[in-house]
C-alpha cells in the first residue's frame, strides 16, 4: 500500500487529517503509528477545530520535523534548514490550495456548531478534505525531492536569535 493510499484510508476510517498525514509517514522516521496518531489527534480541524492551520499541513510539518529537525537546542543549522523546508512546504500548499487555514480552505468555520454541521451536511470531510491530505503528502514529497538535490549553502541569517 502506498503512503498516500494509507493516508487516504486512515482519513476515511474517521481519523483527522493531521493523524492521516503523520501516520502515513511516521514509521519511515522512527515513530510508531500509535504514537503518531496520538500526537496528531489535537491538530485536526485547524488545530482542535479552531479553523487555524489545516491538520494536513500540521501533520506534514510534523513529518518535516522528524526528517530534518534536531533535538539539540544549539543546532541552528538544522533549525534553519527545517524552517526553510517548512516555509517551502507552506508556500507550495498555499499555491496549490489558496491557503493553509482550515476556515479558508473549507469556506466555513467548523469551530462553530452551525459551521461544523454545514460542512458535515455538505460532505466536505469526504469530498474536500481528502484532497488536502493527498496534496500535503504530494507537496511534502516535492519539497523533499528538491531539498535532496540542493547544494548546501551558507545560511545568511543570524542564527543566534532563531526560535
Amino acid at each position: 500500500m502506498t503512503e498516500k493510499k494509507k493516508a487516504s484510508d486512515t482519513f476515511a476510517q474517521g481519523y483527522s487529517c493531521s493523524q492521516a498525514v503523520l501516520s502515513a509517514r511516521c514509521e519511515k522516521y522512527g515513530l510508531d503509528q500509535k504514537t503518531a496518531l496520538t500526537i496528531a489527534s489535537g491538530f485536526g480541524g485547524g488545530m482542535g477545530r479552531t479553523g487555524g492551520a489545516c491538520g494536513a499541513v500540521t501533520g506534514a510539518i510534523a513529518i518535516i520535523g522528524l526528517q530534518s529537525g534536531s533535538d539539540q537546542a544549539r543546532d541552528t543549522e538544522a533549525k534553519e534548514h527545517t524552517y526553510r523546508i517548512v516555509r517551502e512546504f507552506v508556500a507550495g500548499f498555499e499555491e496549490e490550495f489558496g491557503s493553509v487555514n482550515c476556515k479558508e480552505l473549507l469556506g466555513c468555520d467548523i469551530g462553530t456548531p452551525a459551521g461544523y454541521d454545514s460542512a458535515r451536511k455538505q460532505g466536505m470531510f469526504e469530498s474536500i478534505c481528502p484532497r488536502f491530505v493527498d496534496g500535503a503528502l504530494e507537496i511534502f514529497d516535492q519539497v523533499m525531492e528538491r531539498d535532496a538535490h540542493r547544494q548546501p549553502v551558507q545560511d545568511q541569517t543570524d542564527n543566534t536569535t532563531t526560535q
